[in-house]
């Protein structure tokens, strides 16, 4: 990806939107991150990820410096999934939640776990999630 990702991209491209991605603390997968963020480079946003095993406070303070449209987070281990929920509580709490969205993914991740959390979206696969990202977007400029 380190090869592919600086040819995506022109320089005088506007960005569509900027998103955050992160696996959340305690997980050191990121195959299913990393295409996510290579397919939103390609459908123009700017992204911005933070890597594996990160802290939910690191998540916080990159969202109200950067103020994205968008927070991704990604767990494939089920024992790090409730760090998605703790993330989300922390975002509520920080009084930003309402000025993000929040897409989940990882195989574990279902539906059903998604809105207990108070995610807005669970994608299925990278394909799913960078459309809802597009989709996202688009309703916000068209609103």
């Amino acid at each position: 990806m380190s090869i592919i990702n600086p040819h995506i991209k022109g320089e005088d491209m506007k960005a569509r939107g900027r998103v955050v991605l992160a696996t959340v603390k305690g997980d050191y997968h990121d195959i299913g991150k990393s295409l996510v963020a290579t397919l939103l480079r390609v459908s123009g946003f700017e992204v911005v990820d933070l890597g594996v095993d990160v802290p939910t406070e690191r998540i916080i303070e990159t969202v109200k410096k950067l103020d994205p449209q968008i927070l991704g987070l990604s767990a494939l281990l089920t024992v790090t999934m409730p760090e998605m929920g703790e993330v989300i509580k922390e975002l509520k709490t920080s009084g930003v939640r309402e000025g993000v969205k929040v897409i989940v993914g990882g195989s574990p991740v279902t539906k059903e776990f998604a809105e207990v959390i108070g995610a807005d979206f669970r994608a299925a696969d990278a394909v799913d999630g960078v459309k809802k990202c597009v989709e996202w977007v688009t309703e916000r400029v068209s609103a």
